[in-house]
């Protein structure tokens, strides 16, 4: 018989409410995710990007050239999901991928004019994003610093899992 202290008000014990869909948090990511992707879609329209090319930009205008390693380390994506992207984006002509002399197995992504021209106007994504989803800058800074720490605690508990 559950004890008084772990009902909830409903009536429910502690572990049923866990098991609420409404209650976990893979959930309410996978949806806040699809969601907050989903808002940048018309603005990132209007770059001629997707969110994942929109990624692959910003890493490139922190630093750029880069290998695809590097890219896929920086979006913690593997190499085999970015090198579709760099594609078209190469297509579009926003960046260069070239082989490394004397390091042929290495692919160096750069920007071309074209792509370096297009930060200008990635500018304004970010405000324009806090606007659409009604945060403040701060707001934004304290999401993305628990996201950031959910992040490292997930890759934590990888690390601490035995591989088969």
């Amino acid at each position: 018989m559950a004890k008084v202290s772990d009902r909830s008000p409903g009536g429910h014990d502690a572990a049923d409410e866990d098991l609420l869909l409404e209650q976990q948090l893979c959930f309410a990511l996978t949806v806040a995710s699809r969601s907050v992707v989903g808002a940048y879609k018309p603005v990132l329209d209007k770059l001629g990007l997707t969110h994942p090319q929109y990624l692959v930009m910003l890493s490139l205008w922190e630093s750029s050239p880069r290998s695809v390693r590097d890219i896929s380390e920086a979006l913690a994506q593997e190499p085999a999901t970015i090198s579709p992207l760099l594609r078209r984006l190469e297509a579009a002509g926003f960046i260069t991928r070239e082989r490394l002399a004397g390091n042929e197995r290495t692919l160096a992504v750069g920007l071309t004019p074209r792509g370096a021209e297009l930060r200008q106007q990635a500018t304004k994504v970010p405000t324009t994003m806090m606007a659409r989803l009604g945060l403040t800058r701060e707001q934004v800074g304290q999401l993305h610093a628990s996201m950031m720490d959910l992040i490292a605690a997930t890759r934590a508990t990888a690390e601490d899992t035995p591989r088969r």
